[in-house]
């Protein structure tokens, strides 16, 4: 593949070990099937920071799943690339890139955490194609955005064609109402966690299903949201289980959170 100059701002570069822990047990969760069905699987960990922990991390979580998974770090500063190379095994390379993702095959997986939120809205219906155009058939992007230690986290997942779903994971512990996710939304939403939202209805349905679930507290935090999430799903499209919902996970049908109109970037696939 020809170089080309890479595609992106420079991000702040913060990380730390395990913050994406959450998103990284999803992935081989619900797309660890696809990636035991390719040969040699692709996931690219796309603006890794200024330390190569989550790189290090989505190679070990995803190996467990399938085991001949390979992960490539991309970052747009080749300082942090140079820096990242000493950490380098079978299986994991460290590469100057950003949104033209130079892989030398399509990737099955790409991973894209908090590297949008210094992005204006109106770019991210562009970058997500662009990003999604370099997916391999069946292949994953997952862009989202969490805290320093990963304690809450959002995230939208994305096919070839276009969005599909929208994720909130949280330690359950850390947690006093559900809508104290809304700051780690993701771009495409968290400028539209608004009155006549559809973000915003869903965070305050479920602000509710929590109060009305408050007398299960008692038997912990974990069956709390368990009740509060089937409850959430008599009225919203929730695409998961139980066994998801224990994680302190709940996955929502795009369509249903889509900013209203689309008009500000494209969002509605």
């Amino acid at each position: 593949m020809a170089r080309t100059r890479p595609v992106g701002t420079v991000t702040r570069g913060t990380t730390n070990p395990n913050r994406l822990r959450r998103m990284d047990r999803w992935i081989a969760a619900v797309h660890g099937s696809a990636l035991q069905r390719a040969t040699a699987p692709l996931a690219v960990d796309l603006g890794y920071g200024a330390a190569p922990w989550t790189a290090v991390e989505l190679l070990h979580r995803l190996r467990r799943a399938a085991p001949a998974a390979e992960v490539v770090g991309l970052e747009i500063d080749p300082a942090r690339v140079a820096a990242a190379h000493p950490y380098e095994v079978d299986g994991l390379t460290f590469r100057h890139g950003g949104f033209e993702v130079p892989t030398e095959r399509p990737p099955l997986l790409i991973r894209a955490a908090n590297v949008l939120r210094q992005y204006d809205e109106e770019q991210v219906a562009g970058v997500w194609q662009q990003l999604r155009s370099r997916l391999a058939p069946g292949g994953l992007l997952v862009e989202g955005t969490c805290d320093e230690i990963g304690r809450r986290h959002v995230w939208v997942a994305l096919g070839p064609e276009g969005p599909r779903t929208v994720t909130f994971a949280t330690r359950l512990g850390s947690l006093e109402r559900p809508s104290d996710l809304a700051e780690r939304l993701p771009k495409a939403l968290i400028h539209r966690n608004v009155p006549g939202e559809p973000v915003h209805a869903f965070l305050r349905d479920f602000d509710r299903a929590w109060a009305v679930a408050a007398p299960y507290a008692a038997y912990g935090a974990r069956q709390r949201w368990v009740r509060a999430v089937t409850d959430l799903g008599s009225d919203w499209p929730v695409t998961d289980r139980s066994s998801r919902w224990r994680q302190g996970e709940v996955t929502v049908a795009w369509e249903a959170l889509a900013p209203r109109g689309g008009t500000r970037g494209g969002m509605r696939p």
